[in-house]
């Protein structure tokens, strides 16, 4: 592996996890275009699922702009997997519901998604595996939970 880290000190954190970063999208991009869907549109459908959620609340979870979102939207109706339906509180809001044809395309997303999950994890020593999930959680949800584009409310997320 090609490193950025000084021979004299520590690994470099930034480098190895943007590493692993990039490789980890990468796949499940290919993973996901096979289902001819991107990693935006998975999340989108995921968090669409229960059909509670606003086009707004869905952005906002995925750290997309509004624009963004309309894009992401728009290729799912076309595609026929999600519909924008009137928010029965709110008439200006949109309500983002799964087709069953979406319900589907999720499904095999997820599969794709916990395969290669799966796949990348038994790389690990299994006694390692829970600790680097947790260690990546409290990180997350610790010193960088508000740092993250992935953060509620930041943006160019899923």
């Amino acid at each position: 592996m090609t490193s950025c880290t000084p021979s004299d000190g520590p690994p470099d954190l930034l480098f190895l996890l943007s590493w692993a970063s990039h490789a980890l999208q990468t796949e499940h991009a290919a993973g996901l275009a096979e289902l001819g869907i991107s990693p935006r549109a998975h999340y989108v459908l995921a968090q669409a699922h229960t059909g509670e959620l606003t086009q707004r609340e869905i952005g906002e979870r995925c750290g997309v702009d509004k624009t963004t979102m309309v894009v992401t939207l728009d290729q799912l109706e076309r595609a026929g997997l999600a519909e924008r339906r009137p928010a029965p509180t709110d008439r200006r809001a949109r309500l983002v519901a799964v087709t069953p044809a979406g319900e589907q395309v999720l499904e095999q997303a997820q599969q794709v998604v916990r395969r290669i999950q799966d796949d990348l994890l038994a790389t690990l020593p299994e006694q390692d595996r829970e600790a680097f999930l947790r260690a990546l959680l409290a990180l997350v949800g610790g010193p960088l939970a508000n740092t993250s584009p992935y953060a509620p409310g930041a943006r160019s997320g899923c």
